[in-house]
């Protein structure tokens, strides 16, 4: 029932979003420098093997996504905490000085719901929607991060950490070249699991 009163409550948003307003979701992604073996067509009696490395090290990105226009805005941080939020509004707010509104989609991780943010809030364009608690397959930006995990972490391997890194740089750099599998992909077709 809530995740159904959050949708009918996103739609009312979209319905009266005036010239000026815009919508993102945000969430952090934690990409690990690890194989991740996922899928792949391999004959019957035909074995496959990829390498792997036993690095722990990763990045951390904080981002959002633009349902309206496809815009993807995703930074990396050391953490992703109170003040690396507060770095990410800043930038959406000074990449659109023009925008009088910004409505941000979030789940309710503590870094999001902080002391530190909501002091920053009382003073910003940007207005915090809260998803309702457990509901990733509410938060539009969770697709994204599936294709960035498609299109560069499942079955590669990647020798060193810092070609890893430049991997999912381009990745970010180059997704305005992406824009039919975002629109694919990133429909407003909400999944919403039965209670049982």
């Amino acid at each position: 029932k809530k995740q159904e009163a959050f949708i009918q409550k996103y739609e009312n948003l979209k319905k009266e979003l005036k010239e000026g307003e815009k919508i993102y979701f945000m969430d952090a992604v934690h990409a690990q420098h690890n194989s991740h073996p996922a899928y792949g067509w391999i004959e019957k009696g035909e074995e496959r093997e990829i390498k792997s490395n036993a690095g722990r090290d990763r990045i951390n990105i904080n981002g959002v996504y633009g349902p309206l226009d496809h815009e993807v805005i995703a930074r990396q941080y050391p953490t992703i905490n109170a003040q690396a939020t507060i770095d990410l509004f800043k930038k959406i707010e000074n990449k659109h000085p023009d925008l009088n509104k910004i409505y941000i989609i979030s789940d309710n991780a503590r870094y999001y719901v902080s002391k530190l943010v909501k002091k920053y809030l009382l003073s910003s364009k940007i207005t915090l929607i809260r998803l309702p608690a457990y509901s990733p397959n509410l938060n539009l930006i969770e697709r994204l991060w599936k294709l960035m995990k498609k299109r560069v972490v499942y079955n590669k391997y990647y020798e060193k950490f810092s070609i890893f890194k430049q991997a999912i740089d381009s990745f970010f750099r180059k997704i305005n070249h992406r824009k039919s599998d975002l629109e694919s992909l990133m429909t407003e077709k909400f999944h919403l699991f039965n209670s049982i």
